[in-house]
């Protein structure tokens, strides 16, 4: 069992949202962590049908509860089941001074039916997958094969494991909640994105694919980011340059092992093209999760030209360049987009993630190797 890095401290009477996409171990964190709390689980059908057919039952169960457990907060698992229970959470936090944590995949159910989320009374918190920090010494290969779903992580048999949940998410997540209606074409959609993760979007060509036009296909990654099961990194903005794309972002799923086993990926050593996305992959992971899990509100951008000059990671307003690359002998052709990024904006920091040894200074570029960097970054040295 993994000692998680999100830390949920709440003031007296405070309440919290805690998202996180399927078996990131949310539920495990808050039983571990709130041992004694009055615990609701929508996910058991009895407690479901009970609360769908009555949700002042909610309301009445607590008011027979001994007032001196109600001083802890109270655990809704899977609230977006039941949205009708948000207006009685409302009421208790506001007549009975009760707080609450409401743990879910998505809000996205919420929000398209307009549910109540509490006027701001809640605060938000994040559950992501496993990071380097919470597993210690790793296997590569083995994080980006399997990914870092817990459950995913230390399986035998990973490769069963992430279809299943792939095809599970799929029909819980996204079918079942009514995401969408056009379920061939969002299925055909779900399987052409692994293709391009990491990539620069091109709408109309996955559109062409899916058999939708440009403006469903959008809908789609915004499915996906609604139910926390991937993030658009936008291109840096901050100043306009000719040669500058800025308008197609790059996706990346919340995993690296989901998105492998949806483009069928399967890495056998550490090299190659596939070997390369997948440790980009990787280290946005990692960037994203100290991002979170610190609070912090940087933003996490990329820089790409017109002529392929690029850099896969811009932070803090383009004050830290990071650019990753897979390769074990780095050399001045993967340095070209950190140059040209420091030339332009006077860069603070420039840092090449690699697969090298160890760790050198050219050109006031860092070469960190991958496990260094992630030692600095989670010591809050590199931001």
């Amino acid at each position: 069992m993994y000692k998680r890095l999100l830390n949920i401290d709440l003031p007296e009477k405070q309440s919290a949202f805690l998202w996180g996409a399927r078996k990131t171990g949310k539920s495990t964190f808050l039983k571990m962590k709130f041992p004694d709390n009055v615990y609701v689980d929508l996910l058991l059908s009895d407690n479901y049908m009970k609360y769908l057919n009555a949700p002042q039952r909610l309301r009445e169960e607590l008011n027979a509860v001994d007032t001196k457990i109600l001083n802890s907060p109270i655990i809704i698992d899977e609230v977006q089941k039941i949205p009708q229970l948000l207006d009685e959470i409302h009421w208790l936090i506001e007549n009975k001074g009760l707080n609450f944590i409401l743990s879910g995949s998505s809000a996205r159910k919420l929000k398209r039916g307009k549910a109540n989320l509490l006027g701001g009374r809640a605060w938000r918190f994040t559950m992501l997958p496993l990071t380097s920090k919470e597993i210690g010494e790793f296997n590569l290969l083995d994080v980006l094969n399997k990914g870092l779903i817990p459950s995913h992580y230390l399986s035998s048999n990973y490769k069963k494991s992430l279809k299943a949940y792939i095809h599970d998410y799929l029909k819980e997540e996204v079918f079942d909640e009514g995401l969408t209606r056009n379920i061939p074409a969002f299925s055909r959609f779900f399987d052409s994105i692994g293709y391009s993760l990491g990539e620069l979007t091109n709408y109309a060509n996955i559109a062409r694919e899916c058999g939708v036009n440009e403006k469903t296909v959008k809908e789609y990654y915004q499915i996906l980011i609604d139910t926390l099961l991937g993030t658009l990194v936008e291109p840096f903005k901050k100043r306009q340059e000719r040669q500058v794309i800025q308008k197609a972002g790059k996706f990346y799923l919340f995993d690296v092992g989901v998105a492998g086993a949806i483009s069928k990926r399967n890495i056998i050593e550490e090299k190659g093209e596939l070997f390369g996305k997948a440790f980009e992959h990787f280290i946005f992971m990692e960037i994203n999760a100290f991002k979170l899990y610190n609070d912090f509100d940087f933003e996490i951008n990329f820089w790409r030209t017109k002529s392929g000059e690029e850099v896969d990671f811009i932070l803090n307003s383009g004050e830290i360049a990071i650019e990753v690359k897979g390769s074990s002998n780095i050399g001045n052709q993967h340095l070209k987009g950190l140059i040209k990024f420091k030339e332009l904006h006077n860069t603070k920091k420039t840092i090449l993630v690699c697969n090298e040894k160890t760790p050198r200074i050219t050109r006031d570029i860092e070469i960190l190797p991958v496990r260094i960097f992630l030692e600095k970054l989670w010591n809050r040295e590199i931001v």
